[in-house]
């Protein structure tokens, strides 16, 4: 049985979302099955987190599933909710797993714990045992313009009142968090923007994406940890919990024309194995380098999880020397016609490859 919130006590709630249970990302890394495996292991670790915090509810924002779940993902999830029998647990659907007619969500029968807000309309369920009342709808479609939480009928009375909504940009419910400011919800719940971020200090927060789903998603993952005041009904507390297997981590490494393609090799190795074996890391190659050197990283791809790498680092030629020594030929009439004080990157590179291609056949046919 669900514990009884009394006047006086705090209920307490985790919030997460945007979980995309079923997917797979980084789809053509070797290392994909393993973070799909990974999502299902952080979800199980917010199960086990809400029966050690004993809280009061598990509010789900929307996207629990990447696309249109099966009967066995729903089944799945639906013993983890079974083994934490006194957690509320609300569920509404996003975008990713928006409600069709033919969704196997129609005829699934939820643990007695469970409540899913089906309706594309806003509703209510009120739970009196701890004197709180949620507001949901889930989406229908894969998109909604309409901005959908603006002006709610939503009049304030004496109990917690919470919002569960997925949106926060121009096709999914856009927000006006002045609209949301002024009404009388303790506490709102946001999926859909997979960074995690409070909105409104102590009152409104994107849960972020339970685990980070590709190369832009940096930084750490988890869920919010709340307490909100039976008397006052104000939250009083709400802490960011991480709790994703790995992070995608962007690194600037610094060369010169004194680099090796050994020496920037056994960096990057030192970085990631310091920072950990089991994060997905992105790598950006700035500086000058000697013209002869083109860095070749494809050893460390096979060893680590890189998932991009970025050469941005500049051949260190000397134009002047180079027009001194060709001031007649193509290489010289080149350098001429291209070179100048403000370039853009795109002339820049225009320039280094050219010129690159016109010492190579030079040097071929010397």
């Amino acid at each position: 049985m669900p514990n009884a919130v009394q006047n006086g006590e705090t209920m307490k709630f985790i919030h997460t979302g945007d979980v995309h249970w079923g997917m797979s990302p980084d789809s053509d890394k070797p290392w994909s099955r393993d973070r799909a495996q990974a999502i299902k292991e952080s979800f199980e670790e917010v199960i086990r987190l809400a029966r050690e915090k004993d809280v009061d509810f598990l509010l789900i924002a929307g996207d629990l599933f990447h696309r249109q779940p099966l009967a066995r993902d729903l089944k799945e999830v639906n013993y983890l909710f079974s083994t934490i029998p006194s957690v509320r647990v609300v569920i509404i659907a996003g975008n990713h797993d928006r409600i069709h007619p033919n969704s196997a969500l129609m005829s699934f029968t939820w643990c007695s714990n469970v409540t899913f807000f089906m309706n594309p309309e806003l509703e209510s369920v009120v739970f009196k045992d701890c004197n709180t009342q949620i507001y949901g709808f889930s989406y229908h479609s894969t998109e909604i313009s309409d901005p959908l939480l603006d002006d709610l009928d939503i009049s304030d009375n004496e109990r917690i009142q919470i919002l569960l909504a997925h949106g926060g940009d121009s096709s999914h419910v856009p927000i006006d968090k002045n609209s949301l400011t002024a009404s009388p919800f303790s506490y709102i719940a946001l999926g859909h923007i997979h960074k995690p971020q409070v909105l409104i200090e102590q009152r409104a927060a994107f849960c972020g994406s339970l685990e980070p789903l590709d190369k832009t998603e940096t930084g750490p993952h988890g869920v919010f940890l709340g307490e909100i005041d039976s008397s006052t009904r104000q939250v009083t507390a709400l802490k960011f919990l991480p709790l994703c297997r790995s992070q995608y981590i962007s690194l600037a490494v610094s060369v010169t024309p004194k680099t090796t393609n050994t020496e920037l090799a056994a960096r990057i190795s030192h970085e990631i194995q310091s920072r950990g074996l089991q994060h997905i890391y992105r790598f950006i190659i700035r500086g000058m380098r000697d013209p002869e050197i083109n860095f070749d990283l494809d050893v460390l791809e096979s060893r680590f999880r890189i998932v991009d790498f970025q050469d941005q680092s500049e051949p260190q030629y000397d134009f002047a020397q180079l027009f001194a020594e060709h001031p007649s030929d193509m290489i010289g009439f080149f350098i001429r016609a291209l070179k100048k004080d403000e370039m853009s990157e795109v002339e820049k590179k225009a320039l280094y490859y050219g010129i690159n291609a016109l010492l190579q056949t030079t040097d071929e046919r010397s």
